[in-house]
């Protein structure tokens, strides 16, 4: 397949929920698929920083109103953490932000919007955990302002393929949105 080319300016790559102790019952099966999912998505992250485009980290604060991001951090990459590896994989750059929520729209009582407008985004790359759950969620709040939404595939992971799957067709048939695999996505940078 040919190439996606996606304009570097005006577009976010937006990560949700992946700084995650990932310490709940059941979690294993989210764990698997996130672990891979985060070597991707650290790739994509990569690219998208060297073509000028920002990072912007939408995380579950777990509850804890009085710590910090950087507290979450430590407390998702200690070892004890089931979600260490996938914390450790995406830990989050001096030169990234970040958005604390309460639930699972990264929208949703948050400061993410007046960010992006700040930013002058128009784009969204919305990759993370859970697919099915936080990511849609997100996705949807996206298109519902009006902006266009990428999520690529394999940078998503959800606790069972199906759900991840039902995740992708509504992005694709009710968002229009584009759900390429990231190594598709070419991030053109605007000529001087």
């Amino acid at each position: 397949m040919a190439p996606l080319a996606v304009p570097a300016a005006g577009t976010a790559l937006l990560l949700i929920d992946v700084v995650n102790d990932l310490a709940f019952e059941g979690s294993a099966p989210l764990i698997r698929e996130a672990e891979p999912m985060a070597t991707r998505l650290a790739r994509l992250k990569r690219r998208a920083r060297h073509a000028g485009i920002p990072a912007i980290y939408v995380n579950d604060n777990f509850g804890q109103w009085r710590s910090d991001f950087r507290q979450t951090v430590a407390h998702c990459t200690a070892r004890s953490s089931p979600g260490r590896v996938v914390s450790r994989r995406l830990r989050p750059s001096g030169n990234d932000y970040f958005v604390l929520k309460p639930k699972h729209s990264g929208f949703y009582d948050t400061t993410l919007e007046s960010l992006l407008r700040e930013l002058k985004i128009s784009r969204t790359i919305v990759t993370g955990l859970a697919g099915n759950i936080c990511v849609l969620f997100t996705a949807n709040d996206a298109y519902m302002r009006g902006m266009r939404v990428f999520v690529p595939a394999d940078c998503i992971a959800s606790n069972t393929l199906e759900d991840n799957a039902f995740a992708l067709r509504q992005i694709e048939v009710v968002m229009g949105g584009r759900t390429d695999s990231s190594d598709r996505l070419v991030f053109r940078r605007r000529s001087r």
